[in-house]
C-alpha cells in the first residue's frame, strides 16, 4: 500500500505559497510508515520547528490498475475520505533550494492522517465536494474540489501512467489555500460535506 500525493491543486494555495503553477500534477510519495495511526496524538518532531497541517479530499483505489483512461477511472474507488498531509515546511524549504527530493519534510512518521471512510456513493457529485479544517474550533482551511486544477479521475489517469495502482493505495488530492503551522495543544477537526471525518491533539 503506498501513499501517492499530489501537489499544487488548488490555484490559490499555489499563490499563498508563492510557488508556480504547473502544467501537470506534481506528485510525490509518502510511505506506509506516515499513516498515524487510529485514536493517537500527533507528536510535533525534535528535527522541525514548522510543522505545516494541509487538509485534503484523500481517495482509496479497490483495484489494480495501469495507464486508465479517465473515462474508467470512477470503477477504480468507491470511498472518499478527509485527511492530513503534514510537512515539515523548514525542512521543505531547505531541501527545495537545494534541489533535493521532499521525503523527509513529507514522509515522516505520522506524517499522514487519514479519516473515516465513506462510500463514494453517498455523494451526488465528488466533483463539487465542500470540505474545511478547524483548528480549535475555528475554520483555518476551507475548500472545494471543483476548485482543483485535476479532477480525481484525471488524477487516477494520469497517476496510473507511471505508478500501478493497487488496491488499498490512496491518493491524497492536494490541499487549498490556508495551511498554517500547528503548536502543542493545538486541537484539529476535518469535516467533509458537513460530517466530522477526524479529531487530532497535537502534543
Amino acid at each position: 500500500m503506498k501513499l501517492i500525493c499530489i501537489g499544487r491543486n488548488y490555484t490559490d494555495h499555489i499563490k499563498e505559497l508563492s510557488n508556480e503553477r504547473p502544467e501537470e500534477p506534481i506528485i510525490f510519495m509518502k510511505p506506509d510508515s506516515a499513516i498515524l495511526p487510529k485514536e493517537q496524538d500527533f507528536y510535533i518532531p525534535e528535527f522541525s520547528n514548522e510543522i505545516h497541517y494541509e487538509v485534503e479530499v484523500l481517495i482509496k483505489i479497490k483495484k489494480v490498475g495501469k495507464h486508465i483512461d479517465e473515462k474508467f477511472a470512477h470503477k477504480y474507488y468507491d470511498e472518499v475520505s478527509l485527511g492530513i498531509d503534514f510537512t515539515a515546511r523548514d525542512l521543505q524549504s531547505k531541501l527545495k533550494e537545494k534541489g533535493l527530493p521532499w521525503e523527509k519534510a513529507k514522509g515522516f512518521d505520522g506524517a499522514a492522517v487519514v479519516g473515516k471512510w465513506l462510500n463514494a456513493s453517498n455523494f451526488e457529485n465528488l466533483n463539487n465536494l465542500s470540505f474545511s479544517l478547524l483548528k480549535n474550533n475555528e475554520e483555518v482551511q476551507k475548500g472545494n474540489t471543483s476548485l482543483m486544477l485535476w479532477k480525481i479521475d484525471e488524477l487516477i489517469s494520469y497517476v496510473s501512467q507511471f505508478f500501478m495502482l493497487k488496491k488499498g493505495d490512496i491518493i491524497f488530492t492536494g490541499t487549498p489555500a490556508g495551511v498554517g503551522k500547528i503548536q502543542a495543544n493545538d486541537y484539529l477537526s476535518g469535516v467533509l460535506e458537513g460530517q466530522e471525518l477526524f479529531t487530532l491533539k497535537i502534543k
